[in-house]
């Protein structure tokens, strides 16, 4: 949703931007391309991914500062920067195009490749860690949490016992345990059956959920009245964290219902520009697939 972003931050020439998960750095791209005398902060845990977009970024680098980080730590990276506040914010959650391309990075079922799915590949944890040395009530809880797995019970019992025979080591390794855990009549139902246990033991092994929500909170504060802050999901949970901190910023009172008269003293800090989600359009799923689940909230800031 490439248009659809750029559109919706509202870009000033002169403005300070920050892409906080600049991946291939296409939405960067196309931020810079619209400042003059702006700047745009380009973020990513991802060493390799930042690599990569400062080659793409490289005829703007003059506006352009890189920083190797996780965007939940993004504050205190700006007040290191001497950055105050910014006019706009773009987090494009979850796993990058480029991390699924690059297969040798163990994201993707369809590739055979250590089990690995670090964004930040200077962290301890990795996949391989999750499926080989967790304990089973664990794996089962991650199954169940992170990737909404109704088999999830089954698919740890399974991980478990396979792995008492033999190491687990690689992404086809684990794909064929989850495939074998489904019966045969709805295996292939709703795609691949691997999809939803990736997708979990991803978000464990990243800590993509930890802190999300105060984190949205804590980075819409830093913009400027009338700055913008954009953020694209790709699954239910993720959805859900930004729709909770998006209303929390938007609302006035956030007493308890019951309550006959607010005692909070809250006064909303942003609105909404976008009542719904914004979704891809046809034209973009025909090109791009992955954009299938995708949404896009908006919110700007008040005050």
């Amino acid at each position: 949703m490439l248009n659809e972003c750029i559109e919706g931050l509202d870009i000033k020439p002169e403005g300070t931007y920050v892409d906080g998960t600049v991946g291939g750095a296409g939405h960067s791209e196309e931020i810079v391309k619209r400042l003059t005398s702006g700047r745009l902060i380009a973020v990513d845990k991802d060493e390799d991914a930042l690599i990569a977009a400062s080659e793409r970024l490289s005829a703007y680098k003059d506006k352009v500062s890189f920083v190797h980080d996780d965007f939940k730590n993004l504050v205190n990276d700006m007040r290191h920067m001497n950055i105050d506040k910014v006019d706009g914010i773009l987090l494009d959650l979850g796993v990058s195009s480029y991390q699924l391309d690059n297969a040798e990075r163990g994201f993707s079922y369809m590739h055979d490749a250590p089990l690995d799915m670090r964004m930040d590949r200077g962290q301890y944890l990795t996949a391989f860690n999750i499926v080989n040395e967790y304990g089973m009530n664990e794996i089962c809880n991650i199954l169940y949490e992170y990737g909404e797995e109704r088999l999830a019970k089954r698919i740890a019992e399974n991980i478990v016992r396979e792995r008492q025979k033999r190491t687990i080591s690689t992404t086809l390794e684990l794909a064929k345990i989850v495939e074998d855990s489904y019966p045969s009549a709805t295996r292939w139902k709703y795609g691949h059956p691997a999809k939803r246990t990736f997708q979990a033991i991803r978000i464990a092994v990243n800590g993509e959920l930890t802190m999300l929500e105060e984190a949205i909170i804590e980075l819409a504060r830093q913009l400027k009245p009338g700055g913008r802050m954009a953020v694209i999901t790709f699954h239910s949970l993720e959805d859900r964290i930004v729709k909770t901190a998006f209303k929390k910023l938007s609302t006035d009172c956030i007493c308890p219902p019951d309550y006959p008269v607010c005692t909070c003293g809250h006064h909303r800090e942003a609105e909404l520009v976008t009542k719904k989600p914004i979704e891809p359009s046809p034209e973009e799923l025909q090109e791009n697939s992955r954009a299938k689940s995708a949404k896009l909230r908006i919110i700007r800031k008040v005050g």
